[in-house]
């Protein structure tokens, strides 16, 4: 009967591989209770940073651990910690668009729609300047994981109630794993959060296999987009370093109404008080940008083609236009060479899916 029962086993793994079943699934789903739990959000190394990428996880002031990036994981995609549990961090911050999102601005619970766009997070472990969200109003991750709990439109929770939710469930083991006290307080709940999105790191793209002296990549348009990006596009003013951003804040003309002479949305200017800030925001980095679709703060701009021919005409005229901005008399050719280098962005490492099961 031993011997019946292995074949049958077997056979399953046999079959489970055959329909190219996860692995994590396929064990998980051979499991019960906590094993099955942990089975599906395993603790794992610190991913191994790719090329592109000139930093490490040491270098930080406080690096993340496996254990807290595990217990990130599963809170970053649990929808328990917004009011009504309809919304997590991943309903705006989608894997599959490299942590951004499909739609214009995006949506809170009960259907509230936002005046923003969720920016991606991806190699944000490392920044220039630490400014975080499109108006820096966040100066580190962790702010800028707690920051949407307590909006009103986004997830709609006190930090308090995140806290109690998180509380009623078998969370505590894990906080006691990753913090060495099984305390739930919101700040480990940002720290957790905040190491998991320092996790999600993107390189080894096309641009950067170039950049590291490999002629076998990357075609004649290709190349001739990263000379005008440097050169002619002057891109390279603002989208700068390994993240392509300068972590500073511009007036591109976007949310401009020529009528009114005031803009939609005034950016910066709201945090810092500065006149000069009006309209202005931060800069996006680069990496994986096509998956990034609808552009800039507020989502006005469909494709990248669109963004290279609003910077072409040299914005929205405006009394706060960043000196930056100014017509750069690009042909048709070399918009669609700018395109093709920054579509050559594109990378690998950031991609991840939710987790099956949740601490109950």
């Amino acid at each position: 009967m031993k011997r019946v029962s292995s074949t049958v086993l077997g056979l399953a793994t046999l079959a489970a591989c055959a329909s190219k079943t996860p692995p994590t699934e396929t064990a998980a789903g051979a499991l019960t209770g906590v094993e099955a739990l942990e089975a599906d959000n395993p603790v794992k190394p610190l991913p191994t940073l790719p090329l592109g990428i000139s930093q490490t996880f040491e270098e930080l002031s406080d690096p993340p651990k496996p254990e807290t990036v595990r217990l990130g994981r599963w809170l970053f995609f649990d929808k328990r910690l917004s009011k009504d549990g309809t919304v997590a961090c991943a309903t705006c911050h989608r894997p599959e668009n490299a942590f951004s999102e499909t739609t214009p601005v995006s949506t809170g619970i009960g259907g509230q729609k936002g005046g923003r766009k969720a920016p991606s997070f991806t190699n944000q472990a490392w920044t220039i300047y630490p400014n975080f969200f499109w108006d820096g109003r966040a100066d580190s991750l962790e702010a800028q994981a707690i920051g949407p709990m307590a909006n009103p439109i986004e997830m709609g929770n006190s930090h308090d109630a995140v806290v109690a939710t998180i509380q009623q469930t078998s969370y505590t083991k894990y906080f006691q794993q990753a913090f060495g006290s099984p305390e739930i307080t919101i700040q480990k709940v940002a720290k957790a959060i905040a190491d998991y999105e320092r996790t999600r790191v993107s390189g080894n793209s096309i641009a950067d296999k170039m950049a590291d002296g490999d002629e076998t990549v990357g075609n004649e348009q290709i190349k001739q987009g990263k000379a005008l990006f440097f050169g002619k596009a002057e891109c390279n003013q603002c989208h700068l370093g390994q993240n392509y951003t300068d972590s500073l804040f511009h007036n591109l003309g976007i949310g401009w109404d020529e009528s009114k002479k005031a803009f939609k949305d005034e950016g910066r200017s709201a945090i810092s008080k500065k006149p000069e800030d009006t309209g202005a925001f931060k800069t996006p980095g680069l990496r994986d940008v096509t998956k990034h679709a609808p552009y800039m703060h507020d989502g006005s701009i469909g494709t990248l083609k669109e963004v290279v021919q609003h910077y072409n005409k040299g914005g929205n005229k405006n009394p706060y236009l960043s000196p930056k901005i100014r017509p750069l008399n690009l042909t048709d050719a070399e918009v669609d060479a700018v395109v093709a280098f920054m579509q050559a962005l594109d990378g690998e490492g950031y991609m991840d899916v939710s987790p099956t099961l949740f601490p109950q």
